[in-house]
């Protein structure tokens, strides 16, 4: 499916209304995963099938406050097994949603509940995590919001889903998933690119807005900027810094997210724009509307939000250091890689599926890249071999990267590594249990890029 910049345009900057869901209830509510259709394309086309949570894409938007435990049963009417994984959520192990590591997936027709305590206020989502190359490509992701106890003084909270598709000329999901260009090079990277945003809103000039942007695109990473607002970033990945920070393009590889608070500068009748950067392109996926001027009186200094109870370090001179390369992929050289226990020949693994090593070693491995005990400092040294980016992303806890002066960044679950890039992690391992460590370039994933790190209590 091949759109003009008009259409690209017109079909991404609509304003899609979500809705939410109200504060957790004492009995789990059930989200099923099931097919639907959904309007993805301009008008002039017709609605897309897919798959979602309620049979919408994206799924119903959880909401609820941090403290509270969230209980949802997930009912499974997809032709696949599924589950699912609360991205950034700091669960409990068996509840993390990873079949093959914290659960088994569940089957046509099964049921499984989840029971999630919410330690941390901040901006995160849900997706599936079986077949995900497929099962999110098609649709199954949606947000989850935990508000403060003390929220910032705003007057809108938006969200938005930064998404895109592989559409065919009917506007339906094009069925090449696995296709082996894709896994061997960037991924899955679809034509046409998708914003949603919730709710659908207008703004005054002068309101403060609390924008909460993700990325759940499977494979693309989103260069995007703000326009007709000024402000600050105010969290990665559902973490608060602690100094607000200026921005200008913000770069979200996919499963990464940002938090801004802004002042509405647009006058009325223009709106706030959220664009997008490709190339030397530009285009406007995102517009919200400005209505109106509200009260000209300045606002006060945007603030730090309240953190969360999450171990902050200042020094890992005496962490456990655990080292991770990265190898494989098109014009990779990869000489060989162990898959199944089995030492395999490039050709071998390609066969097999598996394109993508870590330390040597192609898919889940039977043996932990790590073993520590609870309250363990960990660092590890992911040094990128390949040609291609990969957005590596830690379940079970957030990490800080630790700088090449020595120092430690904010807080994320999910860091970009270049291509030929070596970075440095580190985080306390205060969550018991057996977590994933992968590529959230989910094609790179199913194609090898997979650990794990097991947690002792």
């Amino acid at each position: 499916m091949k759109l003009n910049r008009r259409q690209f345009v017109a079909g991404t900057s609509a304003l899609i209304a979500v809705p939410t869901i109200g504060r957790a209830a004492t009995a789990p509510r059930i989200i099923e995963a099931r097919s639907g259709l959904a309007r993805v394309a301009p008008d002039s086309y017709p609605e897309t099938e897919i798959w979602g949570y309620d049979g919408g894409v994206p799924g119903p938007e959880i909401r609820a406050r941090q403290g509270e435990t969230v209980r949802r049963t997930l009912l499974n009417s997809l032709p696949q097994p599924t589950a699912i994984h609360w991205h950034g959520l700091r669960v409990p192990n068996n509840m993390d949603g990873v079949p093959g590591l914290t659960q088994e997936a569940v089957p046509t027709s099964g049921e499984f509940q989840y029971d999630l305590p919410l330690k941390d206020a901040g901006t995160f989502w849900y997706h599936s995590h079986n077949q995900s190359t497929e099962q999110v490509a098609r649709g199954l992701y949606g947000a989850f919001i935990v508000d403060e106890m003390d929220p910032p003084d705003t007057d809108h909270d938006i969200t938005i889903l930064l998404d895109d598709w592989r559409l065919g000329q009917d506007a339906q999901i094009v069925d090449d998933f696995g296709a082996m260009h894709d896994w061997t090079h960037a991924g899955r990277m679809g034509n046409y690119v998708h914003a949603r945003i919730s709710p659908m809103t207008e703004v005054l000039t002068n309101q403060r807005l609390r924008i909460r942007m993700v990325n759940v695109a499977t494979d693309r990473i989103m260069y995007v900027s703000v326009g007709g607002a000024n402000g600050k970033l105010v969290a990665y990945d559902g973490m608060p810094v602690r100094q607000p920070e200026d921005f200008e393009t913000l770069v979200f590889g996919p499963a990464q997210r940002a938090d801004l608070i802004v002042d509405v500068t647009a006058e009325s009748n223009e709106a706030v724009q959220i664009t997008l950067h490709e190339r030397d392109e530009s285009f406007v996926i995102a517009e919200i509307p400005v209505s109106g001027s509200g009260t000209s009186a300045s606002r006060d200094e945007i603030e730090a939000l309240p953190p969360n109870p999450v171990s902050f370090l200042e020094d890992v001179s005496d962490a456990l250091k655990v080292p991770l390369v990265m190898e494989g992929g098109a014009m990779g050289g990869l000489r060989q890689g162990t898959y199944n226990g089995q030492v395999m020949s490039p050709n071998e693994l390609v066969q097999e599926g598996q394109i993508w090593t870590f330390n040597g070693v192609a898919g889940l491995p039977e043996d932990p890249l790590a073993s520590v005990s609870r309250g363990d400092i960990v660092r590890i040294q992911m040094q990128n071999d390949t040609v291609f980016a990969h957005a590596m992303h830690l379940h079970g806890t957030h990490f800080q990267e630790v700088l090449s002066n020595g120092s430690l960044g904010p807080l994320r679950d999910t860091i970009l590594v270049d291509r030929m890039e070596t970075r440095e992690i580190a985080f306390v391992a205060d969550n018991p249990g057996d977590w994933l460590f992968h590529c959230h370039m989910l094609s790179h994933q199913a194609a090898g890029m997979k650990t794990w790190l097991s947690v002792a209590s």
